[in-house]
């Protein structure tokens, strides 16, 4: 094998080799050269002889050489790259990390050297040529949009990254991090009976599928740890973004970024504080009762103010001793981000001045299904609207809430039927105690963007598993397949 690739990388190199002497390069009508042919090779190969030490034979080595009209619109090219570069980051080097370059091309911007395009096509042709033939006018306030979005520093929450750290190096396991564990696999019975035997052979396949999970999640953490840990004493840093096939912007480095998971949001800050003053204060506030959630989130907002002030000693117990107090943040449906908010707030309120104090923490301003707020815009729907916070109203609306509920409805009815006319009947008296919110969110929100039945049934069977209500994958399955259809 060793010397099958030895020879598979040879031929590489050999390839690689032809197309380098076989490129030609014609020098422009007006820098002809009458010394050298109007066209010629861009590159020669050609030896040179570099002298060791006191011996006066030297030694030969083989070179490529660049034809001088080639080196000379590489210097260019390298010469503008960087001029643009410092340009835009004001020349200090350490804000040169992650710089995104500015476009008004579908298929240049973002890295300096990298590929890189404005739209994630997929593969779709139409829609890669429709960007290219679109009108420079027409697409500059999106190219303008994401460069507002690149040019946006970030830096990473060393304080809450060394939390992460200890949790992580402990084993996991809390604030929605996987278990750095393996599931024990069963061992095989010692029995004949193929009914046992069966069983026995589900659990293996089960385990394994866990741990196969597992392992997954594992290195994904890793990956996004591995960023920050890189990235954590660099005073600020660049995501450049693209946008979907819906429009919507995201950014491209796919590890470590601000619409990521919990862990990602939670490490990461705005590089640029901003003092709190009065409005910014209030909102801190808000948005730790946003991210502790858990029907806090759907409060008025002097609701919210209310909780978060009950718990002020929670607060900053939760600063000072993450991990050895009491651990109130960890209750939160975002512990990571709750803990900066935490740290944050707590160097604000025990300060003489507060609204002085720096803030870093975005503060986030979300969309209630942005998908169904676009169809009752559309349709001008009234009932819609306030079910996705178009219109105002005292408390935030939850659509996921309602259709849980709705849902909820059908599954009792279908729990009163007989189980011998209506199989179902038993699958509904299982489900009646799962459905909430988080089992219907994913599903509501993908049927805008036309999720099929397989793909509901996966989302749905997902969140089934979470919970560990049913015995095995097989009542999962079947559970699932109903709720997908009452969903």
């Amino acid at each position: 094998m060793t010397i099958q690739n030895h020879g598979l990388q040879m031929l590489e190199l050999r390839c690689v080799y032809a197309r380098i002497l076989l490129t030609y390069i014609q020098s422009p009508t007006n820098q002809q050269d009458n010394d050298l042919p109007d066209v010629r090779p861009a590159f020669k190969h050609t030896f040179k002889t570099v002298a060791q030490g006191s011996m006066k034979s030297g030694r030969k080595y083989g070179v490529i050489e660049c034809d001088p009209l080639v080196r000379k619109g590489l210097e260019k090219t390298v010469g503008e790259i960087c001029s643009d570069a410092i340009h835009a980051n004001a020349g200090s080097p350490s804000q040169l990390v992650g710089v995104c370059k500015l476009s008004l091309l579908y298929d240049k911007g973002a890295y300096l050297f990298l590929a890189s395009y404005i739209m994630k096509t997929h593969g779709a042709k139409q829609q890669r040529e429709a960007i290219k033939s679109a009108p420079k006018g027409q697409l500059k306030p999106v190219f303008e949009a994401l460069d507002t979005l690149g040019s946006t520093r970030w830096r990473v929450n060393k304080r809450v990254l060394t939390v992460v750290d200890r949790i992580w190096s402990s084993g996991g396991c809390t604030a929605d991090l996987v278990d750095r564990s393996d599931v024990p696999l069963p061992e095989k019975p010692d029995t004949e009976d193929e009914s046992i035997l069966k069983k026995w052979k589900w659990e293996m396949k089960s385990a394994k599928k866990e741990n196969s999970e597992r392992h997954s999640l594992r290195c994904d953490i890793e990956l996004k740890l591995s960023v920050a840990r890189k990235m954590k004493d660099e005073e600020g840093f660049y995501y450049p973004h693209n946008v979907d096939f819906r429009g919507r912007a995201y950014p491209m480095p796919p590890h470590l970024n601000h619409l990521g998971s919990d862990l990602c949001r939670g490490v990461l800050e705005f590089a640029e504080g901003r003092p709190l003053g009065s409005p910014g204060l209030r909102w801190l506030k808000i948005h730790l009762a946003n991210l502790y959630a858990g029907g806090v989130d759907k409060l008025s907002y002097e609701g919210r103010l209310a909780f978060t002030e009950s718990h002020l000693d929670d607060i900053f117990d939760s600063a000072d001793r993450p991990l050895e107090g009491n651990r109130w943040w960890l209750q939160a449906e975002d512990p990571f981000q709750c803990l900066a908010v935490c740290i944050n707030l707590t160097e604000a309120l025990r300060s003489p001045s507060p609204e002085t104090v720096l803030s870093h923490i975005p503060i986030h301003q979300d969309g209630s299904c942005n998908g169904l707020q676009h169809y009752a815009a559309l349709g001008r729907d009234t009932i819609g609207a306030e079910a996705v916070n178009l219109v105002a109203g005292e408390k935030p609306a939850d659509v996921y809430s309602e259709i849980a509920a709705r849902v909820l409805d059908i599954m009792r009815r279908d729990a009163d039927k007989d189980p011998e006319i209506y199989p179902d009947a038993l699958r509904a008296r299982k489900l009646i105690n799962q459905v909430d919110r988080k089992l219907v969110k994913q599903t509501v929100m993908t049927s805008v963007y036309g999720v099929t039945y397989i793909g509901a049934r996966d989302q749905i069977k997902r969140r089934l598993k979470e919970r560990s209500a049913f015995s095995d994958d097989k009542e999962i399955f079947g559970a699932a397949c109903y709720a997908a259809k009452a969903c």
